[in-house]
């Protein structure tokens, strides 16, 4: 691949990966959805949905955000009825947090709402660009460089 490609990719993943970036995709997906579900809690939801059940340190480690955040955080959700947290089986000293029955149903409507936003910005592409472009960007991140045991060096 020519060094100016990769630049290209780098650039676009760059401003992908910026926190305001995911900020503003987090407020428009968040709004309305459920009192306690905003930008802050979306990656605590949408991680324990992904990931669940697992430990808030664990969960913060998986998403980037210290365990106290991830702890308060998903005590709000607890409140709310999102999330329960029980006694993980394999070490009665640390809390596994899990969905509820109501946190599957926002998270099903939050995951609609990105599905529908990325239909939304999607709709001027052709049928096969669409299905090219997430082929590609599926294979890239199950096999792409930001996998979980870090960039490959060469």
């Amino acid at each position: 691949m020519a060094r100016q490609q990769a630049a290209q990719i780098a650039a676009a993943l760059g401003v992908l990966l910026q926190r305001r970036f995911r900020s503003s995709v987090y407020a428009n997906l968040t709004t309305n959805v459920h009192r306690a579900v905003d930008p802050a809690a979306y990656p605590v939801l949408s991680g324990v949905a992904r990931l669940g059940p697992i430990s808030a340190a664990t969960l913060g480690h998986e998403i980037g955000l210290d365990r106290s955040i991830v702890s308060r955080r998903a005590a709000a959700l607890i409140d709310a009825g999102l999330l329960q947290a029980e006694s993980d089986p394999a070490d009665a000293r640390a809390t596994l947090l899990s969905l509820t029955d109501a946190g599957r149903t926002v998270v099903t409507k939050l995951r609609r709402r990105l599905a529908d936003v990325m239909d939304d910005h999607l709709r001027d592409w052709s049928d096969q660009d669409v299905a090219h472009f997430a082929a590609l960007l599926s294979r890239f991140v199950e096999a792409g460089p930001l996998t979980a045991d870090g960039p490959e060096r060469r």
